[in-house]
């Protein structure tokens, strides 16, 4: 792997780590700086992040990290729902019955330990790798090299942009793990329309709380990690 590569990969790894704030300016130096690489891997890699958005040049001002705005995170998310409903879909019919019940399995080992008891970071750390997991690894199944960099530079662009909005926390954490569950009986049962459904919900509860919008504690069954 090219150094430009790697210290693109870094720079993401920072930024998803919240090390990078929305709207901060750097320079090319601070980059370098946090991500271990020389400035011309750094200087390499700033025309790839300028065309995926994650961030803008400014004359006598360095590098500007992407923003958070409302038509971003709509945005955002409505790419996200054409890009996995059309995987999910896809994954339905193509997955095999080994993998499916793996991934019933993993999440509902994660399940069992949320309803032992209060949930700690490290529980949280493990439910947060699988939901995303599962949702990178049904784009992943369609294999189709275009569509799955355009998930994976949008969902660099949600899990940055809303930081604390999107992830597991002990509240969420057992109505997000339901609303898995559904997603996945429906892709053992291959039903098609009830796994859209079910995807469609946990998008859109995702994206309320991303935007900031309340939910009825009625409505809590729909609250979501991703």
């Amino acid at each position: 792997m090219k150094l430009r590569e790697q210290a693109y990969e870094a720079f993401t790894e920072h930024l998803l780590a919240h090390r990078l704030q929305p709207g901060q300016f750097v320079t090319q130096r601070d980059l370098a700086a946090l991500t271990g690489f020389p400035l011309g891997a750094i200087r390499e890699m700033i025309p790839r992040l300028e065309a995926e958005g994650l961030v803008r040049a400014f004359a006598q001002r360095g590098l500007q990290v992407m923003g958070i705005e409302p038509r971003l995170v709509r945005d955002a998310f409505q790419l996200r729902e054409v890009v996995e409903t059309a995987a999910l879909a896809a994954f339905v019919h193509s997955a095999a019955d080994a993998e499916i019940a793996a991934l019933r399995a993993e999440l509902a080992a994660v399940m069992r330990e949320a309803a032992a008891g209060p949930a700690d970071s490290a529980l949280i750390a493990r439910a947060q790798a699988v939901d995303w997991g599962f949702h990178d690894r049904i784009v992943e199944a369609m294999d189709n090299a275009l569509i799955a960099d355009l998930h994976r530079v949008n969902a660099i662009r949600i899990r940055m942009m809303m930081r604390d909005a999107v992830r597991l926390s002990p509240e969420v954490l057992p109505p997000s793990l339901g609303e898995h569950a559904r997603i996945l009986a429906a892709v053992a049962a291959r039903d098609t329309p009830a796994a859209l459904v079910a995807l469609r919900a946990h998008l859109a509860s995702a994206r309320r709380r991303a935007l900031g919008v309340e939910v009825e504690p009625t409505q809590q069954t729909g609250n979501s990690s991703s």
